[in-house]
């Protein structure tokens, strides 16, 4: 016997994650996602961590300066609130919010939100980056996006840091980060534990 979902003709929602190292592309992939559910008509909004200001207060900036207009959160729990009536929802740099993203996400799913995620699935030391192997484990569909290592020209995975300062969170660019395979990457790290 067949039993009904008791949220019959609700709209289903899910979860798209890209990820990938720095200069990798996955902001321009997340505005190119949000353009075009606007263009099909669809309620679309886009949201940031707050403590993200390296182009712009309020607006999400690819590193090649294409750009949207977006909303800066301090804590993953206001997209609860925010997300009210939106159709899409876009998060940028998913990695700087709190570790509640990936459930909060999954709940507006549930509401029949597609919610689009972008961000670093790994820091600057190779290891799982704040709340993204968590929503990773949850997304229906998974994008990986690689740059080009400057150095070798394979596919880049790894954001090594060109600076020894050891934050975790140190928001920076070219002048601080570039994109490595995982040969380079490697190499790097033993010349710095060598010097």
């Amino acid at each position: 016997m067949f039993l009904e979902p008791h949220f019959k003709g609700q709209r289903s929602g899910w979860i798209e994650v890209i990820c990938g190292s720095m200069f990798s592309g996955k902001t321009e992939e997340l505005i190119r996602r949000l353009k075009r559910a606007k263009i099909a008509n669809q309620r679309v909004e886009i949201f940031k961590p707050r403590i993200d200001t390296r182009y712009d207060d309020a607006r999400v900036v690819s590193h090649d300066a294409n750009s949207i207009l977006s909303m800066p959160v301090e804590h993953s729990a206001r997209l609860r609130v925010l997300a009210e009536g939106f159709d899409v929802i876009g998060i940028d740099e998913a990695q700087f919010f709190d570790m509640e993203l990936p459930d909060v996400c999954q709940e507006l799913a549930l509401k029949g939100v597609r919610v689009i995620a972008a961000g670093l699935d790994m820091d600057y030391r190779g290891r799982p980056f704040g709340p993204m192997p968590n929503l990773l484990a949850v997304a229906e569909y998974i994008t990986k996006v690689h740059a080009i290592c400057p150095h070798c020209g394979n596919l880049a995975t790894h954001s090594y840091r060109l600076t020894h300062d050891n934050a975790d969170i140190l928001l920076g660019e070219k002048d601080l980060y570039e994109p490595r395979c995982r040969a380079c990457y490697q190499m790097g790290n033993i010349l710095n534990l060598q010097a």
